[in-house]
């Protein structure tokens, strides 16, 4: 088999992974002016980088993600329908 053929093999196999284990999450905030609310977002990086996903939720919404990051023991993404999937969620706390 060509070199070609299979890169484009591994192409068409990634294309159709749906759901990607989030491997690291870059959080970050901006600021939108003084005495503005700022914006946060989340980075997810997917299989060790073989995709990735911006997620920016309102500012509440940030509150209770992080909770569910800090409580889940794995985490998935569903990267066609744009899901976070929380596994093994801790109920302590």
């Amino acid at each position: 088999m060509k070199e070609e053929e299979v890169a484009t093999k591994a192409k068409t196999a990634d294309a159709r992974i749906k759901v990607r284990k989030v491997t690291n999450i870059h959080s970050n905030w901006s600021s939108q002016g003084e005495l503005a609310d700022g914006k946060f977002s989340f980075q997810l990086i997917l299989d060790n980088g073989a995709e990735e996903a911006l997620v920016m939720p309102t500012n509440e919404d940030s509150d209770v993600l992080m909770d569910l990051f800090d409580a889940s023991s794995e985490l998935y993404f569903d990267t066609e329908r744009r899901v976070i999937i929380f596994n093994g969620v801790s109920a302590s706390g």
